[in-house]
């Protein structure tokens, strides 16, 4: 498992020094021609569902200026551990837990407001705004449009607290001048937009649709109420991420960023919006009305990358780096609910990190793991769109799914040892809600937490696994693992 003193730096700041970086593990792709209507999305799906596989950028995109790009898969293969800040070889649940050390350690540093940066190198407004210029692709073939935000995050302001907020939230383009994105209810970004139309009042809004890779990871997992993202990456880089103000809002956007959208959200005005291939691997939300957001300023680099990252059918890579982050957030949110000897927490890529969660602990008295099971689905990061929880015990790896499955059916009595809980916090993107549901906006659905423990009171007798200890295994792999090898002619 990864400690407290295991290396943690970064080798990158923006998304060109991190394809940069890509580079040098052999990780890059560079495919040029390749159209929006079908090709980019087409081989983005190919690359989501073979683990590990390269990263991709397009170019010379037909239909767009050479060197407006598009880059997908970032996280996969060697650059996983890159992307954090990691070394390249740990595993994905060292990654997890090193990543919980950090989040515990290192303290948020507020971003830092500078006057320039390379964003500012083509300031876009009035007539020359035109959101068709970049290489949005259709990602998936029944999509109801093209989905510039998919890698990207939006940033607003509590209208009351002012705090700032990023998250990640898909975003369609409408026309030359508007977008349109979709928040799930309970959202963060989704509770200012509320705010400010039970005000009357259009929303200030900001979307980076190139960013740095980890301020998009971070944007698009559970931190705590009122905590900015920036301020939070700012202390893993330990420095401030440097920011400029919008022209038009006062948001800030980092002042590396490659692409970014500024205008108003207008607390009225709504248009069709979807349907999007989704992170549950259906077609679940349909097309709706949603609100307008009318874009005054379009902030670019010279040869600007968008950053893409559509969902696919889960294990994908929204899952993979969902997974890393969301476990890592999870397991302290466990343990700072007063729940003793956490072992780990692997909120599952096959659930696209949110159906799924594994807890192994060391049981110290009656009760331990329905507690563990409980505050684990009902904790903020665990809330939103779960359905199952298994609590295993510390023998067990929470990252592979066979051995949670395994104590599942050996070690669970479907009778006694499953909790029902109703009501809790869903989404419209869940396939499982009933048509009647949907017409009456009821968005919850039931959680099932399931004790895969040796039942506590009497765990000592229950039989012995058939399996070597963990020391033995790793001998037998250091002394025999040539035995694997594929046989020479």
């Amino acid at each position: 498992m990864a400690t407290k003193n295991v290396q943690h730096a970064f080798a990158y700041d923006d998304l060109r020094e991190w394809i940069a970086e890509a580079d040098k593990l052999g990780e890059m792709r560079y495919l040029d021609g390749m159209s929006w209507e079908h090709d980019i999305g087409m081989v983005t799906e190919l690359l989501h569902h073979t683990d590990p596989a390269p990263c991709a950028l397009f170019d010379k995109v037909p239909g767009c200026p050479d060197g407006f790009r598009v880059l997908t898969n970032f996280f996969g293969g060697k650059r996983r551990g890159m992307t954090l800040g990691f070394p390249a070889d740990m595993s994905k649940l060292e990654l997890s837990e090193g990543l919980a050390d950090i989040t515990e350690t290192k303290k948020p540093i507020r971003h830092e407001i500078v006057e320039d940066g390379p964003v500012l190198e083509n300031v876009l407004k009035g007539d020359d705004i035109d959101m068709y210029k970049f290489p949005t692709p259709k990602w998936h073939s029944e999509d109801g449009g093209r989905y510039i935000g998919t890698g990207s995050y939006n940033v607003t302001e509590d209208p009351d607290e002012k705090w700032i907020n990023t998250g990640t939230y898909r975003v369609m383009v409408q026309d030359k001048k508007k977008v349109g994105f979709y928040i799930s209810p309970g959202k963060h970004g989704r509770i200012h937009r509320d705010k400010y139309a039970a005000r009357g009042e259009k929303m200030p809004a900001v979307v980076v649709v190139g960013g740095d890779p980890m301020m998009f990871l971070m944007a698009s997992t559970e931190v705590p109420y009122g905590l900015c993202e920036f301020d939070l990456v700012g202390g893993y880089r330990g420095k401030p991420i440097q920011c400029v103000k919008g022209e038009v809002t006062g948001l800030p956007f980092p002042a590396n960023a490659e692409l970014v959208l500024e205008g108003w959200v207008d607390p009225v005005e709504q248009k069709a919006e979807g349907p999007f291939g989704e992170w549950t691997g259906y077609y679940a939300s349909d097309t709706r009305p949603e609100p307008i957001m009318h874009v005054e300023r379009i902030y670019h680099r010279n040869d600007p990358i968008i950053l893409g990252c559509p969902p696919q059918r889960p294990p994908d890579e929204l899952a993979r780096y969902r997974a890393v982050a969301r476990s890592a957030l999870l397991k302290r949110s466990i343990e700072a609910a007063g729940v003793p000897d956490v072992v780990s927490v692997w909120a599952d890529e096959v659930g696209t990190a949110r159906m799924f969660v594994a807890v192994s602990i060391k049981q110290r008295y009656p009760g331990h793991a329905r507690q563990a099971g409980h505050v684990a689905c009902q904790c903020h990061v665990g809330a939103y769109a779960g359905k199952y929880v298994v609590v295993v015990d510390e023998d067990i790896d929470v990252s592979n799914l066979e051995e949670v499955m395994w104590a599942m059916v050996t070690r669970s009595d479907p009778e006694t040892s499953i909790d029902i809980v109703k009501n809790a916090w869903s989404t419209p993107l869940d396939p499982r809600l009933t048509p009647d549901q949907r017409e009456r906006k009821d968005f919850t659905n039931s959680r099932a937490i399931i004790d895969a423990c040796r039942p506590f009171h009497w765990r000592d007798q229950f039989p012995l696994v058939n399996m070597p200890s963990k020391e033995l295994a790793a001998e037998t792999r250091e002394k025999f693992s040539w035995v694997l090898d594929e046989p020479k002619n």
